[in-house]
């Protein structure tokens, strides 16, 4: 990232042409699985079960005369890359080094963290026991403990990945495409067939949206309205995050690790965190919590997270990935998102200055 640069970090537009990434990624057959142990020179499997989780990649709990394992295979074609994986790995090997939670994979016998078998990239970790909990299952000391973890996450890395220089502008999404997306996704919902309830409330929603984005359409943040950049997880939230008893013993997927401006990270991981999962309503106490004590880090301030609420909540209001996904891709991993990100968004609109007190106050 170089100075005099206004770079675009608006949401992502999905690529509507491309196929389910489970359509690119048949499941890893048990060969794949013995020969990457081998490169590892583990003992071979005893049992292969695949990890439900997750909506990209594919995961593997392998159980083998040593222990257990966890594989990954790299799928996502915007990161299955060995530049990209080997990047992650420098980055959080170095986490861990530091006595971040943060799992280190391990070296095969050359050395090398990304092994290749035909065609398909894997790499190996320890598996961490540990289950996943939503933000709402925790206790007010515990949200702000995760608040602090993550400003410590945002801290280190500052330290351990490549320096670097402001962008002297980062983008919003503008409302004018956005209202072009929405009238296609709208006629695609109206004209589906057999027409349902998931249609039903697409086409509802978008409508809602068409006129969120008449009223608020001026607020629109500029280009120098975004708090510092920094290197961020990417995609922190709950199914990313292992617990043990009231201890959080991973941070994981670090796919996307990425510079964006930080703060906006700790908005939207709260956001993800700490909502009904049938709503989406957030749940302001614990946000507050969160908030604070991620602040208290030093990783960004009142004024900064302010801005960064600002800045996620038009990316809430022009981003449609989930119906892009339904409508233009034909994958529905993400259908059962969405009627809670739809209320969300509906009640962020509706409680805006609520939510941006228990953010920066």
């Amino acid at each position: 990232m170089t100075d005099g640069q206004t770079i675009s970090l608006a949401p992502a537009r999905p690529d509507a042409t491309a196929p389910p990434v489970g359509t690119l990624s048949p499941p890893v057959p048990r060969s794949a699985v013995a020969e990457v142990l081998r490169a590892h020179r583990t003992a071979p499997p005893t049992a292969v079960v695949p990890v439900a989780e997750g909506l990209l990649n594919r995961g593997y709990r392998v159980s083998t005369a040593d222990g257990d394992w966890f594989l990954k295979c790299y799928v996502d074609r915007a990161t299955a890359n060995r530049p990209a994986i080997t990047a992650q790995h420098r980055a959080t090997t170095a986490l861990a080094a530091r006595g971040l939670p943060v799992p280190a994979p391990v070296p095969d016998r050359d050395g090398r963290t990304v092994t290749a078998y035909r065609g398909r990239l894997f790499a190996l970790y320890p598996w961490v026991a540990g289950s996943h909990r939503h933000g709402t299952e925790l206790d007010l000391a515990r949200c702000g403990e995760l608040g602090t973890l993550l400003g410590a996450l945002h801290g280190a890395l500052a330290e351990v990945c490549a320096p670097l220089r402001q962008p002297d502008g980062v983008l919003s999404a503008e409302a004018e495409e956005t209202e072009r997306i929405v009238a296609d996704l709208r006629a695609l919902a109206r004209a589906h067939r057999p027409y349902g309830p998931f249609d039903r409330l697409a086409e509802q929603h978008l409508t809602e949206r068409l006129d969120l984005l008449a009223t608020h359409r001026h607020r629109r943040p500029g280009p120098t309205a975004a708090p510092p950049t920094g290197w961020t997880h990417g995609d922190f939230h709950g199914l990313n995050v292992l617990h043990r008893g009231d201890t959080v013993t991973a941070v994981l997927d670090w796919d996307k690790l990425a510079p964006h401006p930080i703060a906006e990270e700790a908005v939207r991981a709260a956001t993800l965190l700490f909502n009904d999962r049938a709503t989406g309503v957030l749940d302001l106490a614990r946000v507050r919590h969160w908030a604070r004590a991620y602040r208290a880090t030093g990783a960004a301030d009142a004024e900064q997270v302010a801005r960064a609420v600002h800045r996620v909540w038009w990316e809430r209001l022009n981003d449609l990935w989930m119906l892009q996904w339904h409508y233009q891709r034909g994958d529905h991993r993400a259908d059962p998102l969405f009627p809670a990100a739809a209320g969300q968004l509906a009640r962020w609109c509706q409680d805006y200055e609520q939510v941006m007190d228990a953010f920066a106050n």
